[in-house]
């Protein structure tokens, strides 16, 4: 079997009145870049990048840049292709849109791989340590009254964190680094009537703080019984995630926007996090996740992954999150403490909500692993070229 063709798909999707922020901008869309590999053989396999900033930047990538290499490659040479793309990139590519594109590659490859052995993903990648996932839910960003008058948004606030317990969510994360200190900590002490004592809360800043803010910040967020502070500081700032951490009664969480094992390598030696969280999509794709994985393990660090896109990115992290060990082992792991959660982005999003045919969704407090061949997922090609944005 050879590899005959690679081809790009980049979406986008307006929000139109729905758009919504965090720290950093303004989302008025959603948009992603879908990667599918074709063979001689007739089979494909789809990945999935670029769901960050512009897929322009990947696209390219993966059209001029990588997927030339692998053209009349055997596709199951994973491994192999891995190694083969990551040293073509080392001199001008070791992170961002480079490493992006390898990961849809990559994603696509291991779906391709399930399909032609006739296995899911987490059973080529070692076996299934549970068939479903804790989740957590993502919402609670800012709106547009939240810039315009906070005060006046918090009963929308309130109503939008209780939907998600109703809903079954055992977990909540939401924004905060917009506003100022002490407005934000009046919509997180919101959120947290509206869920109650017993919900898990996370609070995700989007590296909007300097080391003191990021600390007063912290404070607060303790005495809100806030579980993980996730992106607390610039992602440079690897002192002063250190620091944090020992200044800190709550998990530091980060590496959403770092790169490989290397890039993790340099996190795990500092200290910088309890909780590390490498995107599927981003990091370097399956086949480097279980090396960041193995690393994770060896410094006693619990691996949480960061999930944003369409279904097709929710899908490859779910399969990983099959496959990681209870962090440390016990007899009966749960969540969060030694097992995994999976994030679910409740923010709109066509492309994760219409792009699958049987969109993945929650069950009780938990979100099923797919069981078909590959990523067990099915691309609804009408909304593909309903979304598509063409040259």
């Amino acid at each position: 079997m050879k590899i005959t063709r690679i081809e790009t798909f980049l979406l986008k999707a307006p929000l139109g009145k729905d758009r919504f922020y965090w720290s950093q901008r303004a989302c008025p869309e959603r948009k992603s870049l879908l990667v599918r590999i074709r063979t001689d053989s007739g089979l494909e396999g789809w990945g999935e990048c670029g769901q960050y900033g512009p897929g322009e930047p990947p696209a390219a990538f993966v059209n001029s840049v990588l997927g030339p290499r692998l053209i009349g490659k055997d596709p199951l040479q994973v491994g192999v292709l891995w190694e083969d793309m990551f040293t073509s990139l080392r001199d001008f590519g070791r992170k961002c849109a480079g490493i992006e594109a390898l990961s849809g590659i990559d994603i696509a490859l291991w779906d391709l791989a399930g399909k032609h052995y006739g296995k899911p993903i987490y059973e080529l990648l070692g076996g299934a340590f549970r068939t479903k996932i804790r989740a957590y839910a993502t919402g609670c960003y800012y709106r547009g009254d939240d810039v315009l008058d906070y005060q006046a948004a918090l009963p929308a606030l309130r109503d939008e964190a209780k939907g998600y317990v109703d809903a079954g969510f055992t977990g909540l994360k939401g924004k905060i680094g917009l506003l100022t200190i002490e407005e934000d900590v009046e919509r997180v002490r919101a959120i947290r009537e509206a869920v109650g004592d017993r919900t898990l809360l996370m609070m995700d800043a989007n590296h909007a703080y300097n080391f003191h803010s990021a600390r007063k910040m912290g404070k607060a967020l303790e005495s809100l019984g806030v579980l993980f502070f996730e992106e607390p500081v610039v992602p440079e700032d690897l002192d002063g995630y250190a620091l944090l951490r020992q200044s800190l009664d709550l998990a530091i969480a980060g590496g959403e926007d770092e790169y490989t094992r290397y890039g993790f390598l340099e996190l795990f030696r500092k200290g910088c996090v309890d909780i590390a969280q490498p995107d599927v999509c981003c990091a370097g794709g399956l086949t480097e996740l279980k090396r960041i994985e193995a690393l994770s393990t060896a410094f006693h660090v619990q691996l949480v992954p960061h999930v944003w896109g369409s279904g097709v990115a929710l899908a490859a992290a779910l399969h990983l999150c099959a496959t990681l060990a209870p962090v440390p082992h016990t007899a009966f792991p749960k969540a969060p403490l030694n097992e995994p959660m999976i994030e679910f982005d409740k923010n709109p999003n066509p492309l994760r909500d219409d792009l699958l045919k049987g969109p993945i969704q929650l069950d009780g407090e938990f979100v099923p692993v797919p069981e078909g061949l590959g990523l067990g997922i099915e691309i609804d090609e009408e909304v593909l070229d309903k979304y598509v944005m063409t040259p």
